[in-house]
């Protein structure tokens, strides 16, 4: 679906007009969106708006890195949006050009919605032009990103409180799960800071050094984004390493009830074995309370030996 809205030189906002008329009338400047688009919709990013081949391949692979491009006419952005519920990242591409601004994305967004809306009631157009409407949109998508990690903070600390009292290979596997989106999400936040940054020096995009103190309010927020990502994975080392020592120390413990049971029982194994020979010349066999003795005897090493561990501080 392809949605158009075009300034007049008198600050009248006009929509749904076609392609051709946007590009052959004088307008002040003009905003195209492809939203999904089909095969054919696709064709008119080769003709008649005759944009660069490699701009509109990277258009037609999907996810592509954050990127800016400077070519002849235009100058061409790739931005991620990513769901807050679902963690998944979508592409927003940008044509940005003298007179125009052109969208691209193969989903629906709703940040550009939401810049639809505001331009659509806007009283004051004259503050309008296709670097404003840039800026909006970064920055609902930017904005979008904080509920994500916000997600993720919530998410470990039901891990680290454990309140729910599972199992430590489920939480461990719901850790990695947490390190596993707070990389992806990274692989979006990083490149989206290097672009701001390039678009804030960049000497080619004159018009934006007018609104420059937006753009960087951006960027900004990217570093404080990645800072958050950043402090956010070292968290979740620090509960890894602490689940693990944990489970070490349970293990040892374990392994020291066993250690002591098994010590104990070592000597009652000897005298079971060494009166269990049978041979013809031991005398205590045709004792007649050898059997009783036997006994305490193995009852009063058994419980001498525990004893002396408990003094040993083996049982703590």
């Amino acid at each position: 679906m392809i949605k158009t809205y075009a300034i007049t030189h008198s600050y009248k906002l006009v929509y749904d007009i076609a392609i051709e008329e946007l590009i052959s009338n004088d307008y002040l400047w003009y905003w195209i969106d492809f939203s999904e688009p089909t095969a054919d919709e696709l064709l008119i990013l080769q003709h008649p708006l005759r944009f660069h081949p490699l701009a509109i391949e990277d258009c037609t692979v999907r996810l592509q890195r954050p990127k800016l491009d400077y070519y002849e006419e235009q100058v061409f952005f790739v931005t991620h949006s990513v769901n807050p519920e679902t963690f998944e990242k979508e592409e927003v591409n940008v044509f940005l050009g003298e007179h125009y601004i052109v969208t691209f994305h193969q989903h629906q967004s709703n940040e550009i919605e939401e810049v639809w809306g505001r331009l659509h009631e806007s009283s004051k157009l004259e503050r309008w032009d296709q670097y404003l409407v840039l800026y909006h949109l970064i920055d609902k998508l930017v904005d979008n990103y904080f509920p994500i990690i916000y997600k993720i903070e919530d998410t470990l600390t039901e891990i680290e409180d454990n309140s729910t009292n599972k199992s430590m290979e489920e939480l461990l596997e719901g850790l990695f799960d947490t390190r596993h989106d707070l990389l992806s999400f990274r692989h979006t936040v990083s490149p989206m800071k290097d672009l701001l940054y390039r678009m804030l020096n960049s000497h080619r995009l004159t018009n934006l050094q007018h609104r420059k103190e937006y753009f960087a309010d951006i960027h900004d927020h990217l570093l404080k984004l990645s800072e958050m990502i950043d402090t956010n994975r070292e968290i979740t080392m620090d509960i890894r390493d602490s689940y693990l020592s944990l489970n070490a120390n349970q293990s040892n413990r374990v392994m020291k009830v066993l250690t002591v049971i098994t010590t104990i029982f070592m000597p009652l194994t000897f005298i079971a074995g060494v009166y269990g020979m049978n041979f013809e010349n031991m005398p205590e066999l045709t004792w007649k309370y050898g059997y009783f003795a036997t006994l305490f005897v193995m009852f009063a090493v058994g419980f001498g030996m525990a004893i002396w561990f408990k003094k040993k501080g083996w049982f703590k």
